[in-house]
């Protein structure tokens, strides 16, 4: 929630910390210490998250055809815990755990992509289905349609169709999901409407069940403008380096 410099970075085997907040390995799962100033309100996040993962996969994808951006679906069908004393709020319930990382800025290469995942079977109990859906500079694009069960295994099923969705309200962000053939799309709740992104949940029809997904849209070309790079400060403090 604060961007620092490398002064402020602890990086061991099991662990790494980030100025007062960290996140460790404690054998079982994951578990993170928060401590942070709010903005632009000013205020504190503080206390403790907890992630146990059904399983981790070792699945990797490239999102670009050089194969400088990497994204691991590390956790997806996990439990998470959350206590928190600043504000006070505790919660448990079904969550997901991925990673990004690449060689370059990732406005360099894409413009925007979109992003679902949803549990599938009762009550979650066959995993989850993920979709990436990725457009890249160069006009080219890239569509990751896979199924992950509880214990790890990956499979792909066929990519749906796209169908568009409503702009987000505040910040009018272009949203897209894939459906299956004679399903539904639509927007449920908007959770996140910022400048350059949205955070939705979507009801569609993906792997061939009726599914509640939680769906992002991101905005490179929005991100990278300038008026958007001014107003980041303001979200996201950045403390010398």
């Amino acid at each position: 929630m604060t961007e620092r410099g490398r002064s402020s970075l602890t990086a061991e085997s099991q662990g790494l910390g980030i100025g007062p907040s960290s996140v460790r390995w404690d054998g079982e799962g994951l578990v993170f210490e928060i401590d942070e100033a709010t903005m632009p309100l000013p205020g504190r996040v503080r206390g403790r998250v907890r992630l146990r993962p059904s399983a981790v996969t070792s699945h990797v994808e490239t999102l670009d055809a050089e194969g400088r951006h990497r994204w691991w679906p590390v956790a997806p069908a996990s439990r998470v815990e959350v206590e928190l004393d600043r504000p006070s709020l505790r919660w448990s319930g079904a969550g997901y755990f991925d990673c990004n990382w690449g060689d370059v800025p990732l406005e360099r290469d894409f413009p925007d992509w979109d992003w679902c995942r949803a549990p599938v079977g009762p009550q979650g109990r066959d995993g989850a289905a993920i979709i990436y859906d990725v457009r890249r500079r160069d006009r080219s694009g890239k569509v990751i349609a896979i199924r992950i069960d509880r214990a790890g295994s990956v499979e792909s099923f066929p990519v749906p169709p796209r169908v568009a969705l409503p702009g987000s309200f505040w910040w009018r962000i272009d949203r897209g999901v894939r459906c299956d053939s004679g399903g539904t799309a639509a927007v449920r709740e908007t959770l996140v409407d910022a400048p350059f992104y949205a955070r939705s949940v979507v009801a569609t029809r993906m792997a061939g069940q009726d599914v509640t997904a939680v769906h992002e849209s991101l905005s490179l070309d929005r991100f990278d403008s300038t008026w958007v790079q001014c107003l980041l400060p303001f979200r996201m403090p950045r403390l010398a380096r």
